[in-house]
């Protein structure tokens, strides 16, 4: 189960730092044009804010436990994901985008495997 833990959380930093990555780097009209129309009813700020929380959390489900530094924040940053994505979902249902909203409860799930693991059976202290 380490190695799916790993796994998974290796694949959602991947996800989330180039998700975050994109939305740290490119102005707000280019992300709308892009095919992320959500970024249209939201302040620059905030789509850079959604950027900032995926890159952290991207890290935060890796470095801490791969380097042995404050290990419960792999599961903190599990669950902080968990809470992004629950938004996500709410604001894509609100768009009527049900096929993002797929994606987003596949990324929500993966995320809550991983902080119920690190949490409990599988935690890393």
């Amino acid at each position: 189960m380490g190695v799916l833990l790993w796994s998974l959380a290796g694949v959602l930093a991947v996800a989330f730092l180039a998700a975050g990555a994109m939305k740290l780097s490119q102005p707000k009209q280019k992300l709308a044009a892009s095919g992320m129309g959500w970024t249209e009813g939201v302040s620059a700020g905030t789509v850079k804010l959604i950027g900032a929380l995926e890159v952290l959390a991207a890290l935060g489900l890796v470095l801490p436990a791969a380097l042995g530094i404050a290990p419960v924040l792999a599961p903190l940053a599990a669950l902080g994901l968990v809470l992004v994505m629950l938004g996500a979902v709410v604001v894509h249902a609100r768009r009527g985008e049900a096929q993002m909203i797929a994606v987003n409860l596949v990324l929500l799930a993966l995320a809550a495997v991983v902080a119920w693991g690190r949490f409990g059976p599988y935690s890393l202290r």
